[in-house]
């Protein structure tokens, strides 16, 4: 993937209007807002959301500046702009002040938030306006009104807008806060008011459990947030999360531009999202709609925001759960559906023009573009409870890009994904003409879609797009839970398999030999003539403590470009191969089939595509390798299971603690884990302790050896 690549928008997004739009006003009394036009913009972000905006400020003529930490000083949205300026420090993204300050200094006319960071921070967008710089976004007051959720469920409710029953007010005493969940009854939601992206949000099921899902709740808010306030509402139980992308202007103009079901979720944050939500009666749709619409207005809205609505499977209603003020991550979908490029609506609204549709000319384009789903890729361990990953991207191959498949990325081959910021390395977004053929093409696009570093989602999204639930619309955001035997099966690994990794191993062995002695890679230590056998053993890699079965391979040249190959018991008798250096690809022509490999290694990683499935394989060391090494046996530890930082340390040594007990709390990339103890035993040792800083598979906790 190129620079050039990730900055294509796909050219369903033809602007709906000339930039200057000429359109009549849809007021007829008062004055007029103030037309304002944009020629040089600052982008306040950082990865594919900046480079996203860049792309269209572009394409309409208005000079971009973009920032940069000192750990993205590399960065491809760094690097897209001639008027780049470094911020310092890894939190430098918060430090408002700075970037207006820099914005003014180059001559900004305005600054565009992005997602996340300062883009609904009320304090910042008052002083954008009062720097005389124009804010890409909606007004303070909105975002102020709007980023309480006890104030915006008072808003809506006067509004007409039907909001989750719960207690939204300010009395934050926990056992005043447990009362109200006893009325509420359980299971309640705990949810910061400052909150977002699943942040500061926990399920109490039962009245014991409550306090200890409030503190952790609290913590993690303030953490995020800087603000510990919760609310406490009912939790429902087979809820939709359906959301609605809505627009509006300095007019008193709304749209709703379709909605979107975002309910294929895990920690409460998204992995899929879909429009039109699936299996929606079309009377539904309109009315969540125009409560959306009303919602927008009710709080004198202007430019782009996301009105959430939680959706009972179970009676068909909805209510409000929370408004973004803000572009969203999944924004791209929308755009599929509607043709629509809505950063270039903002940038049109904040310069005073109307909106470039009504709602009727939206309903029309929306009836016409059929089905759109987005599917985040993240650096990411499903199988380790999603815990994010970190490190450099050593390979990437990306599926074909089309009118109907799109890519948003922020990341090239190369690039690090940083342990500091959100571990997502781009969107994948597809169209087709119904769902059915969105998920089809969503699946086929997945499985070209190779990315060797960091471990990441791919794998498990190829299963959702599978799951028969799933296609048939059954879901709900509790889905990945209630699918977890299905979504987490192992498909045991091909003979085949480990025959082309091994094969390509000997390739690289046997190109980087020169004659001298040299280590084989995954094999016994030392160098023999090409002619002579080799061993080569690998396990599956499935975490940072790997302890599985060893598969062992035997490979032997027979000819120039052929090979004898056991893989256990089974023998494959004169495979043809080569490998291209240029891809990693190996090409092997066995008896029965040919195949195409793709085969990246990462120190005693190995990580294999084939025929569009990735394998993760390590090259167990030695016990005489480990000692030389000076490496520690590790089987009575706890790991780090990610780059962190240590908050609290819940045990201390010669504690007696049982299964699943909290031992540490960390965090990374802003995401507060627990880790808790795999068995019963007594705590030997506390490696770690508050505010250390610790790399994946670092020991935590030591246990006492079993006597």
């Amino acid at each position: 993937m190129t620079l050039s690549s990730l900055l294509r928008i796909t050219p369903r997004l033809a602007p709906a209007a000339a930039r200057r739009s000429t359109r009549a006003l849809s007021v007829s009394s008062g004055a007029p807002p103030t037309r304002t036009s944009l020629d040089s913009i600052l982008i306040a972000n950082r990865g594919e959301i900046a480079l996203r905006v860049g792309q269209t400020a572009a394409e309409h003529g208005i000079r971009v500046t973009t920032l940069y930490t000192d750990p993205d000083s590399r960065s491809q949205h760094a690097l897209s702009s001639p008027f780049a300026f470094n911020l310092g420090s890894v939190s430098a993204y918060l430090d408002g002040d700075r970037i207006i300050e820099i914005a003014k200094k180059e001559g900004c006319q305005g600054i565009h938030p992005g997602y996340g960071f300062l883009s609904e921070n009320s304090a910042f967008a008052r002083k954008c306006t009062e720097a005389g710089l124009v804010f890409i976004g909606p007004p303070w007051k909105a975002i102020e009104d709007m980023g309480d959720k006890s104030r915006s469920k008072e808003i809506m409710i006067a509004a007409g807008v039907p909001c989750v029953p719960g207690y939204h007010g300010q009395n934050q005493d926990p056992h005043f806060l447990e009362d109200e969940a006893d009325k509420i009854t359980y299971p309640v939601l705990i949810k910061a008011i400052k909150g977002g992206g699943g942040k500061g949000m926990r399920i109490a099921t039962t009245k014991a459990e409550f306090q200890a899902q409030l503190e952790s709740a609290k913590s993690e808010a303030l953490n995020s947030f800087g603000d510990d306030h919760v609310l406490v509402e009912k939790y429902i139980t087979t809820p939709r999360h359906i959301e609605v992308q809505v627009f509006a202007d300095k007019y008193g103009n709304s749209v709703a531009l379709g909605e979107r079901d975002c309910s294929i979720q895990r920690r409460h944050q998204k992995i899929l999202e879909e429009s039109p939500a699936p299996h929606l009666p079309d009377a539904t749709r309109k009315d969540i709609w125009a409560k959306a619409r009303s919602a927008a207005l009710a709080v004198g809205y202007e430019g782009a925001g996301t009105v959430e609505f939680i959706f009972d499977n179970d009676t068909g209603k909805f209510y409000f759960m929370e408004m973004n003020t803000r572009l969203q991550v999944e924004h791209p979908v929308t755009e599929m559906v509607t043709g629509q490029d809505l950063v270039h609506w903002q940038i049109m609204v904040s310069e005073g023009a109307p909106l470039p549709l009504t709602q009727e000319e939206v309903e029309e384009k929306i009836a016409r573009n059929g089905h759109a789903i987005e599917a985040r890729i993240y650096a990411e361990n499903p199988d380790q409870g999603f815990i994010p990953d970190s490190g450099r991207l050593l390979h990437v191959r990306t599926p074909k890009t089309s009118d109907d498949i799109r890519i948003d990325a922020g990341f090239v081959e190369g690039d690090d994904v940083s342990a500091h910021y959100d571990p997502m390395i781009s969107k994948l977004i597809v169209r087709g003409e119904t769902r059915e053929e969105a998920i089809l093409k969503l699946g086929a696009a997945l499985e070209q879609y190779e990315v060797a570093g960091p471990v990441t989602n791919i794998e498990f999204i190829k299963k959702l797009c599978r799951s028969p639930d799933f296609i048939a619309g059954a879901v709900e955001t509790g889905y990945i839970e209630k699918h977890r035997e299905e979504l987490f099966s192992s498909k045991a690994i091909d003979d085949e398999l480990f025959a082309q990794v091994a094969l390509a191993c000997l390739h690289r062995d046997m190109h980087a030999a020169s004659g001298a002695s040299h280590t084989l890679i995954g094999s016994e230590i030392g160098f023999a003539p090409s002619y002579q056998q080799r061993q080569f053993s690998f396990t599956e890699s499935t975490g940072p403590a790997d302890d599985g079965p060893i598969f062992t391979v035997r490979v032997q040249q027979i000819a120039d470009k052929f090979y004898r190959i056991e893989v256990g018991e089974r023998v494959f008798e004169s495979v043809e191969s080569q490998i291209d250096s240029d891809t990693n690809v190996v090409t092997s022509f066995f008896p029965h089939t040919r195949l195409d490999t793709t085969v990246v290694q990462d120190e005693d990683t190995i990580i294999a595509f084939q025929q569009g499935i990735q394998y993760r394989l390590k090259v167990p060391r030695a016990k005489w390798m480990e000692k030389a090494l000076g490496m520690k046996d590790i089987a009575n530890s706890v790991l780090a299971p990610m780059p962190c930082k240590v908050l609290r340390v819940e045990v201390q040594a010669g504690d007696e603690v049982e299964k699943d007990q909290p031992l540490v709390v960390i965090e990374s990339m802003k995401m507060e884990t627990v880790i808790r103890s795999p068995h019963r035993g007594i705590i030997a040792r506390v490696v770690h302790q508050k505010g250390d800083q610790c790399k994946s598979g670092t020991p935590l906790v030591e246990f006492a050896e079993e006597e």
